[in-house]
Formats: C-alpha cells, structure tokens, sequence
C-alpha cells in the first residue's frame, strides 16, 4: 500500500492506477478542487501543493522542511510517507472563525495585497508563498538571527509559477508581506497553525509497523487490473524487482516522464519508484581507488585523485550544497534550471537516463569528464525466493548516449550513480545558458567549458566542450577541444576554435532557435569562455 496524509487526514490505498497523479487524485478521486490544472506538464505552477516528508519524533519534526511540487506531473504514489497539503488546509478553519487569524499569513498577504486578479493561479502562488515562510519559520527556530525573507527569495519561491494577468507585483509585495503579518500574530499571542504532522503518535506507525517484513518477497504497492507499482526499499529488493519486470517503466522524479501521462495519455503497465530507496539518494567523495575518504583524510589527498560520486536518486535540491562546495559554478547554474516544483522532485539519474539533447546536466557532466555507474539486472535467471543476478559497469559519459533518446541502459538495467572527477588547481569551470526566460525555460543551447591551463598559465593543456541542445544527443565537440591543445592562452586561439565549431556539429532548427542562431552564439560563447578565463588569471596574477 501507500500511506500518506493529505490536509491533515490519514489515506492508506492499494487499489489504484499507478499512473495516479496527485492532481488526479486531488480533483477527481477527493473532489479537492481549490488546486487547478493548467498546463498539465509542470511549467505554470497552478497545480503546486505543498508536502513534507513526514517526522519520526519531534526533532526531526522541527527540521523537516516544507517543498513544493507540480501535482499534474507527480505520481500519487510519491507522496508515500508525506503529509500532502493544497490551499484549502492552510487556513485554519476560516468558515467558524472569519477573523484575520484564521487565514495563513500567505494567504492573508495577497488578500491585503490584491494579489489575486483572475484568481486562477493563485492557488499555486498561495502555497509556493507559504512553503518560503514555513521553512523561513523552521529556520527562524533554529537560528533567530538570520535575515528576514528578501525580494530576491521571495522571486527565487515563485520563479515556477505563471501569472497570466502580469500581476507579479503585488504577489510580491505579499510574499514581503508575510514576516510581518505572522509577527503581528505573533506579538498578539495568537496560536499558528501547526502544518506538520508526527509520525510516530499516529495511526500511520502503527499500520506500517504490523505489516510483518517479507525477507525477499516483492509485493506491488498499488495495483489495479493488470497494472503494479513497485516501491523497493533497497537496491537488493530494486534489483529483484527488475529482474522479474525487465519491461517496466523506472519511475525517478519523474518530472518529464510525468509528460508521458498527461501530455501523451501513455497507461503505464508497471512502475518501478525509486523513491524509497535511500542508497540512491546518497553521495561520497572517493580516491583514484574507490576507496570512500573520511573526512580527515579528503584534505590529504590531491584533488587530482580524488571524484564526487553523487547517487542517481539525489534531487536537484539535494545536490546543491554539494555541489556548492566542490563545484561553485555548477551550483551556481541550479537557479536556471526549471522551477523551484521541478528541482525538488527532479534526478541527476533521471535527467541522464531521459537522454534528452536540451537537459541542462548532461554537457556540464561531459565537460567535467564524468563517469556514469550502470547496473545489469540478470533477467534470465532470477527467483522470488533469492537475490537477482547484475552486472556492473562504469563507463564515460560520452559513451552513454547513443542516438536521440537511446543509451546504453536496456531491459532491466537502471543508473546507479555518477562519477564527477573534482577540478584540480589548473582546472577552470565555465558554463553558459541560453533561454527565451531567464528562470524555468528549457535551453536553447548550452555550452560548458572546462580548460586546464599549463603551470606557467600561458599555454592550454587540455579543454572539454559539452555541449546540449546542439544534436540529437549532448556531445563533446571534440575537433574545437583539438584546436585549443598546446595554443597560447589568447583569445585569438579561442576564435579559433570557434571557428572548427561547424566541423563537430550541424544544430538542428526547431521552435526554439535557428541552425544558424545557435551556431552563431555558441561560437560567441567559447570565445567568451576565452576571455573570461585570461581575465581571471590576470586577476589571479595580480
């Protein structure tokens, strides 16, 4: 079964599609029609709710965030162990108590803000607005002295939703709004609403604790008519499950094959989620050997010797302060990619295994020489009562992606990690986005460079372009990288190798950009990547 909360009320489900969304479930199964169905494929942010993972005992209550999802996209099944929240439950009672308390402070921001102009996306901004404030709030617990919420985190919370009215400004200025009405609610003594739920004094510990473990028997989670939904718990139990259901559809985040759903009808026959297992959702740094580095040794080692491996089932969310520490201007990419909804629901494996040739990971992967660990389920001898047979292999990224939408994966076999090598003293990062909008836009194109520059800083090394949006895969360019080896460290030599750019790849046209514009500017682009790099090693050398 699947066991959540939705608005404060227990649901336990066996008997469902699998291909469920939330937002189905919400409007047609609940009649929980205050979340709207806009675009049906996560880009307008009406359909956003809000989750939080549900806490074991009051600590962990205290420091479990809130995050925000695009329902129409989102399988039900993924709000397993969640507390899920719409609009509707965040005022607290308001039909027996119509006074100012009663409404969330969102909520109440955009009423005293005329926010709301057609009303309906509003919704989605209400609950994109109290995510910020209630994890701002949870924050505020534990450290009273940090800032109160900026304009730039309040544009940050709502940068995946849509207002089709243009009434940015006042949802603005509610999100501002927000610090000082719940302050005024507090300084009267006039009791929140507490929106979190623990788990281990309810119903739901008790039902999950008498279902006895199985060992290795592998039962379906939700079933109906000839469809399943798998959820193993670990990657024994997955690869079991793989084994027996070479064919099934592998269900990450699932926040482009949600598309298949709602865009393209697609009933899928068996859904393999991955969202259970937390060896997916882990990440190390490791030697040349493999060899996993605690951390009093990781200082030790060159960072030559040393590789980030970040597991397949790690969000966009999650990935962030790691890359924030070992790969600043990765990182600092993650406020381009997609909305707030699809980075915390989104995979570093799903967006490698979806091959798709505009995903905003793969080129930055390439460039950065990565390395992705493949899992080979045997499913030609495997029993319910054992464990299933695999192969393993790790192989360059570059040799992952075989033709537009075709890898290496096949029937039976899923993505366990990815392999980044970490950039040593002479190794430079540049990465640029080109998009119709700045926030939540799929490419046009994209190029990452990385150069590595010789001891005396006046010759190139070795260079890495990846590039997206480019072919009908993301590639390396590899006859430009050619070019940049043993030249001086000019700009003159980056024009260049712009200029063999054409030798590598033909772009395609489609309703995004021309061949033409898109060889045109990622042309311009290495050569800035040229300029930006001798200027900051002036800047290093001064």
């Amino acid at each position: 079964m699947i066991s959540f909360y939705l608005n404060g009320k227990h649901h336990e489900i066996t008997h469902l599609n699998p291909n469920t969304t939330v937002l189905e479930y919400l409007r047609l199964h609940e009649r929980q029609t205050d979340t709207k169905e806009g675009c049906g494929s996560g880009d307008c942010g009406a359909c956003t709710v809000m989750a939080q993972r549900l806490a074991i005992d009051d600590s962990e209550r205290s420091n479990t965030p809130f995050h925000t999802l695009n329902s129409c996209i989102t399988l039900l099944s993924l709000m397993d162990g969640h507390h899920l929240m719409t609009a509707a439950y965040l005022a607290d009672n308001p039909e027996h108590h119509p006074d100012r308390a009663s409404l969330h402070p969102a909520q109440q921001a955009m009423v005293d803000c005329h926010g709301s102009q057609c009303g309906f996306c509003t919704p989605g901004f209400v609950m994109s607005l109290a995510s910020v404030y209630e994890n701002h709030r949870l924050q505020k617990v534990q450290d009273a002295t940090i800032d109160e919420l900026s304009y730039d985190d309040i544009v940050a919370s709502i940068s995946g939703n849509l207002c089709r009215c243009t009434g940015y400004r006042p949802i603005i200025e509610a999100g501002l709004a927000m610090g000082n009405i719940g302050q005024q609610r507090d300084e009267a003594q006039t009791a929140a609403k507490d929106l979190t739920i623990a788990l281990a004094t309810d119903a739901m510990a008790t039902s999950k604790a008498s279902v006895p473990p199985k060992d290795n028997a592998i039962e379906a989670a939700l079933t109906q008519d000839s469809r399943q939904l798998f959820m193993p718990q670990s990657i024994d139990a997955l690869n079991q499950v793989l084994a027996a259901n070479p064919k099934a559809t592998i269900w990450a985040g699932g926040t482009d094959l949600g598309l298949s759903v709602t865009q393209h009808l697609v009933d899928h026959e068996v859904i393999v989620q991955l969202s259970a297992i937390d060896e997916l959702k882990s990440w190390s740094v490791v030697d040349a050997n493999d060899n996993a580095l605690s951390d009093d040794k990781q200082n030790v080692a060159s960072a030559s010797t040393k590789s980030l491996i970040l597991g397949a089932g790690m969000s966009y969310k999650k990935m962030l302060p790691v890359l924030e520490q070992y790969f600043p201007t990765f990182a600092a990419l993650f406020e381009r990619i997609a909305s707030p909804q699809i980075r915390n629901m989104g995979t570093i494996g799903g967006n490698i295994a979806n091959a798709s040739p505009i995903g905003d990971l793969p080129p930055i992967l390439l460039a950065l020489d990565a390395q992705v660990h493949l899992r080979h389920c045997d499913t030609a001898n495997h029993t319910d009562e054992s464990q299933a047979s695999y192969t393993d292999e790790t192989i360059p990224l570059s040799a992952f992606f075989l033709d537009y939408k075709k890898t290496k994966l096949r029937a039976g076999s899923y993505v366990v990690a990815i392999h980044i090598p970490l950039l040593q003293d002479n190794q430079y990062l540049y990465i640029h986005k080109i998009s119709k909008r700045y926030e939540d836009d799929i490419s046009a194109c994209l190029l990452a460079a990385r150069l590595d520059i010789s001891a005396d800083s006046m010759t190139i090394e070795d260079a890495k372009f990846g590039l997206g949006g480019m072919a009908a895969i993301p590639l390396l360019a590899t006859k430009s990288q050619q070019a940049l080896i043993g030249q001086p460290l000019t700009v003159a030599s980056f024009e260049k190798a712009a200029q063999m750019l054409p030798m590598d790849v033909s772009p395609m046209t489609d309703v995004r950009a021309s061949r033409e514009y898109r060889m045109h500017v990622v042309q311009r682009l290495l050569i800035k990547c040229g300029k930006q790099l001798v200027t900051e090693l002036q800047t290093i050398s001064a």
